[in-house]
């Protein structure tokens, strides 16, 4: 009987997003594929740096010893290598002790379509149309920034950071602040209140991440493993229909920073998340040599019309 991922946590990862392989991405942009796989394979026996991705996979994984008769997180290698390219990648793993068994090894063509096979619930990468094409096909995705230099620091808990709106919530009240303004998108917010905002690329993630909360604790403290995050620019009156959306999934977010256009990097630095996910290109800048920040793209035009 085949094994199912379907009751799992699942991150699909890609080889650049868990080690650190600019050097050899370098390699293959100034001289092409050949020199590529010759240098991986004469070098398949050297150990990998850590990548940006690294911290919060080890952490993940952890959430398995927690119990002895149940996993409740999985971790998938998904590269544009071949098979004769990736066993460095394999070799490095082994070397870290990660539980990683599970591969897919496109040879240079897109992740996107193998996503759902392996039910991936959150897809990191530092090949943007990858993460691009991950969104499109409805999964929960962010191109990784460059990791800071306390992203390996040990943590007693899995801490992971989000935005809300185009990242938890759907970019509709958005896209009102962006078109019409603040006084429009805060009247729309106030008019709704009661109303819950439409679900946005990462709440299935956060529902995820809330049954381990409820269903998961450290044996030592009996707390929940995992401690979760949001970190939006909305004030008070919109703060409301948060609440209530919220509410009305059933998820509880342990701390939550209505910062009203306060910059988000200085509360991101307190909090230590393991990564932070934001759709904005500038609140990710600025957040990005404090912690481990992960960019979330819209969905592209033609896609969010169908």
């Amino acid at each position: 009987m085949p094994v199912s991922l379907d009751n799992l946590l699942v991150v699909g990862i890609s080889s650049r997003a868990l080690f650190d392989l600019e050097a050899e991405e370098d390699i293959f942009r100034s001289q092409g594929l050949d020199m590529y796989r010759r240098h991986q394979i004469e070098h398949e026996n050297e150990v990998l740096p850590l990548g940006a991705g690294f911290s919060l996979v080890k952490a993940l994984l952890k959430l398995n010893e927690l119990t002895h008769n149940r996993r409740f997180a999985e971790v998938v290698i998904m590269s544009r290598n071949s098979s004769e390219t990736s066993l460095r990648i394999f070799n490095s793993v082994s070397h870290y002790g990660l539980d990683i068994t599970r591969a897919a090894l496109s040879g240079g063509a897109s992740i996107a379509p193998y996503l759902q096979a392996f039910n991936v619930s959150l897809f990191l990468s530092l090949h943007e149309d990858d993460v691009q094409a991950a969104i499109d096909s409805g999964t929960a995705a962010a191109l990784l920034y460059q990791k800071p230099e306390n992203a390996l620091e040990e943590l007693d808990q899995i801490r992971i950071a989000f935005d809300g709106d185009a990242v938890i919530f759907s970019d509709e009240s958005e896209r009102i602040y962006q078109t019409q303004g603040i006084e429009a998108f805060e009247n729309h917010e106030r008019e709704n209140a009661m109303k819950p905002l439409p679900e946005g690329p990462f709440a299935r993630l956060l529902k995820a991440l809330s049954y381990i909360q409820q269903n998961c604790r450290t044996p030592d403290s009996g707390r929940p493993p995992i401690r979760t995050a949001l970190v939006t620019a909305r004030s008070s009156p919109a703060h409301e229909r948060v609440i209530r959306t919220l509410r009305a999934w059933d998820v509880t977010i342990d701390e939550t920073f209505f910062m009203g256009g306060v910059a988000k990097s200085q509360v991101l630095a307190a909090f230590k998340p393991h990564i932070f996910f934001d759709d904005q290109a500038g609140h990710c800048d600025r957040a990005s040599p404090l912690v481990q920040t992960g960019r979330v793209p819209l969905r592209s035009a033609l896609t969010s019309k169908t």
